[in-house]
């Protein structure tokens, strides 16, 4: 197996078009060319990760941070990323990252976590927008069930829970094909009306290429006429959090030492507690504090996330519960989520997990 068929599947599930505009995901060292016999998942790459790596005979790093993030403009082993650039290289190494467009899916790393917190009913907290089109295109009536049903299975079509969804109207086409043309229907130099069906689609604007070629490749003219509109709609399938519900409501001392019981973790900094029964909760891995208004305008009760600073605590003023339990505590589980996916889909290859714990903070 080539290492571009495991970045092909993975850039599949979550798709680097997803990722923030400071974030560099995908494969940032390597050859897509490269046979893969083994995989090491990390959070976080380091020197450690790499000699691990050389010693467990793996061809790829797949972490959840880039190791090159904000750019190298030397390659001379001053700092920890140059050395394992330097080094993953010098061992036939690949490093790839699966970082921001992985949490912003709804069955990323933030729909691991609301599992283990326990939420049912999720969906993306803050919704991203400008991310859908609309296709529109005309076709003969007998052929539009097949152009119609190429769409659908490239993709396009999906609102909410429900797929296949488009907006047909008949009408009447008119088309003059000149000496130069092959007219599917129609005589050459004569002006030609065809009854036709006006397809409408939406599409999430990662999978143009593939709805437009679909499109192209079952259309039966010569000459295909579709337009593609840019919509401002929210897409509900991707952005920043999620929020979701408890089976039943819960305090929120129970809820936070249950919390930590799931995620294995010591501490959680908090805000101070509302003395109301949790139900709607939401969670950001990694930083959210961008994110506590949202929660609080969608009714959550509890926010949990990392990084929160000393006066992000005090937007709580009572209307919410702010958890922060560490960026690496939030994030970890991003193992986990790799494991199950790559095992449940592949067999060609070893997945393995690192056992280094690269957490930089600790606790006295």
């Amino acid at each position: 197996m080539k290492i571009k068929e495991l970045t092909r599947f993975l850039e599949l599930y979550a798709d680097p078009f997803l990722q923030e505009s400071y974030d560099n995901c995908g494969l940032t060292v390597g050859n897509y060319e490269e046979t893969l016999y083994k995989v090491l998942i990390c959070l976080d790459v380091n020197e450690k990760v790499v000699d691990e790596a050389i010693q467990s005979g793996c061809q790829l790093i797949i972490s959840h941070h880039p190791v090159i993030f904000r750019g190298l403009k030397k390659i001379i082993g001053q700092s920890e990323s140059e050395r394992i650039v330097i080094k993953a290289i010098q061992h036939n190494i690949a490093l790839y990252a699966i970082h921001t467009n992985i949490d912003n899916i709804i069955n990323g790393i933030n729909g691991l976590l609301a599992e283990k917190a326990g939420l049912k009913n999720v969906r993306v907290l803050l919704p991203k927008k400008d991310l859908l089109r609309k296709l529109v295109t005309f076709c003969p009536v007998a052929e539009s069930a097949k152009v119609r049903d190429a769409l659908f299975r490239a993709g396009a079509g999906n609102i909410g829970n429900y797929d296949s969804c488009s907006f047909n109207t008949d009408g009447s086409g008119s088309f003059r094909a000149n000496e130069h043309a092959n007219p599917f229907i129609g005589t050459i130099n004569e002006l030609h009306f065809e009854k036709e069906t006006r397809i409408e689609t939406i599409y999430p604007v990662y999978i143009e290429k593939q709805v437009v070629q679909a499109l192209l490749g079952t259309h039966p003219y010569e000459e295909v006429a579709y337009d593609i509109y840019p919509l401002s709609n929210e897409f509900n399938k991707a952005g920043s959090g999620i929020i979701g519900e408890l089976e039943k409501e819960t305090n929120e001392e129970d809820f936070l030492s249950d919390l930590k019981k799931a995620l294995n973790i010591e501490h959680i900094r908090h805000s101070q507690l509302t003395g109301k029964k949790l139900k709607n909760v939401a969670v950001c891995s990694g930083s959210g504090s961008f994110l506590i208004q949202e929660a609080i305008k969608k009714k959550a009760g509890l926010l949990i996330t990392a990084d929160l600073k000393y006066h992000d605590f005090m937007e709580a003023e009572g209307r919410i519960l702010l958890a922060d339990i560490g960026h690496y505590e939030s994030e970890q589980i991003i193992k986990e989520l790799l494991f199950k996916i790559l095992t449940e889909n592949f067999n060609n290859f070893a997945v393995l997990i690192s056992k280094m714990d690269l957490n930089p903070v600790y606790y006295y």
